[in-house]
């Protein structure tokens, strides 16, 4: 009974009060309303100012419903006595109403969560899994009433012009040329990918960009699903303490703990690795993760690695219930880069490619169709290719295959130092990068097919534009 006195304070409002109508009829749906012909009253109003831009008279509500065949006589007659009822004697104070109504938002929001969370427990809701629980939840949770409607373009020209002349807030590489291709480093609220075959090192290069990050000052969090948190916190140790793998269990725990040290006082920065098992976290559980470390450590992170994204899990579909892998690593993708838009920091992971290594000779990768459905979240993905000459030399070649930062076909392939024993990715001499041709390397793969189309598309929009 007390939310139908504020269901129809609500419906009154609509109908009488345009300036109220205009604040509040973004926020609601008539999902909040527990009344069934009350539901369709309101999306009768709903319709008629989406359609007519401005508040419906009860007269043409009564017509509306009159002409909706899909209304039995009873449903008729219950709307029509709604319609009627919709009265205003006076109107209360308008930030009373538009507090009220916001607070009755929140609440159906929460109750509708909760009932829903209910029938996926239950079994009843076929689409979803329980890993999308903390998301609809969260979703609830974070209905209001945003004041920020859109940029005003005329009125708003001096925060406009701050935003032109504001350097933006990177996160850099210590590595040259991936500074180069990214214009200065990974901008916040983005999705970075490394692609590359097994044991080719990605979670080396995390490693490395990580332990770099940190000594930068940064905040990092390092989610790992595939080794040991004390694994990736070893190749760290020998990347920082520049001491190959094998030698830090020699070292005597003096030493060790004197340089460790040394470390706390070069960077204000902390650097968390979180391991989970393999494919049973996703996007909801490292954002519940990142409240916890907000709370009980005071730890916000600048940048997050996760290691690795294929064996992550979607929040929001079933494995299995997907037409296929390619599906269901675009949903893992996309929820990875809304987590990092909504926690407005770059999240950089990888994909495994189903070749053992690349063979510069034939990289005949025609079965990355799990990554295919990548290029169009990632604002970077950069390859890492490796073959026995590159081996024998330390080196590893990096390619770009969709960069929104810069021009992708600038530095498209080049090449980085790798030291396996340290951990560690540094600069090469420029005359290493001389003899790097554009070969089809990676251009014959469906991902690489996908990045070439894109490409030749926005050259052709942008050459017709011009031409027009």
């Amino acid at each position: 009974e007390r939310f139908m006195r504020v269901e129809q304070v609500i419906l009154k409002q609509l109908i009488n009060n345009e300036e109220y109508t205009r604040k509040v009829i973004p926020f609601l749906f008539k999902d909040y309303f527990a009344d069934t012909n009350e539901q369709i009253v309101f999306e009768k109003i709903k319709e008629f100012i989406n359609n007519y831009n401005k508040i419906p008279t009860k007269e043409a509500l009564v017509v509306e419903l009159d002409n909706d065949k899909t209304l039995n006589d009873d449903q008729f007659q219950h709307c029509g006595k709604i319609v009627n009822e919709l009265v205003v004697e006076e109107s209360p104070d308008l930030q009373w109403l538009i507090d009220k109504t916001e607070k009755f938002c929140q609440e159906k929001a929460v109750y509708n969560a909760i009932m829903e969370s209910i029938g996926i427990i239950d079994g009843k809701d076929k689409k979803k899994s329980s890993n999308s629980i903390p998301d609809i939840l969260s979703e609830a949770l974070g209905v209001s009433f945003d004041t920020h409607v859109g940029h005003d373009f005329l009125d708003d020209y001096e925060h406009r012009y701050e935003f032109y002349h504001k350097t933006e807030d990177k996160i850099k590489f210590d590595i040259e040329l991936l500074n180069i291709v990214t214009k200065g480093g990974l901008s916040r609220k983005s999705l970075n990918i490394i692609l590359a075959g097994t044991g080719v090192g990605k979670s080396l290069a995390m490693c490395h960009m990580a332990s770099a990050n940190l000594m930068d000052g940064k905040n990092v969090l390092y989610i790992t699903l595939e080794m040991a948190e004390e694994k990736i916190a070893e190749r760290i140790d020998a990347n920082l303490l520049s001491t190959p793998l094998s030698d830090l269990i020699n070292m005597s725990e003096d030493l060790y703990t004197s340089r460790v040290e040394q470390l706390k006082k070069e960077t204000p920065g902390k650097l968390i690795i979180k391991e989970y098992p393999t494919a049973t976290a996703g996007a909801g559980h490292f954002r519940h993760l990142m409240n916890e470390l907000s709370m009980k450590r005071n730890f916000q992170p600048d940048i997050i690695y996760v290691d690795y994204l294929n064996i992550a899990v979607s929040m929001r579909i079933k494995p299995g219930m997907s037409s296929g892998t390619y599906t269901y690593i675009k949903a893992i993708a996309e929820e990875l880069r809304g987590l990092a838009v909504e926690k407005n920091v770059p999240i950089v992971s990888a994909t495994q490619l189903n070749r053992d290594g690349f063979k510069s000779s034939d990289p005949d990768l025609t079965d990355t169709s799990e990554s295919f459905g990548l290029p169009a979240t990632a604002d970077l993905m950069l390859a890492m290719i490796s073959d026995e000459e590159l081996q024998m030399k330390s080196q590893v070649i990096f390619k770009q295959l969709k960069n929104r930062y810069s021009d992708p076909t600038l530095n498209r392939k080049f090449k980085v130092g790798v030291d396996r024993d340290k951990m560690k990715l540094y600069d090469v001499e420029a005359s290493a990068q001389e003899d790097l041709l554009d070969g089809p390397i990676f251009d014959n793969t469906q991902t690489g097919q996908a990045v070439k189309k894109e490409r030749t598309d926005n050259t052709n929009t942008l050459f017709n534009n011009h031409n027009a």
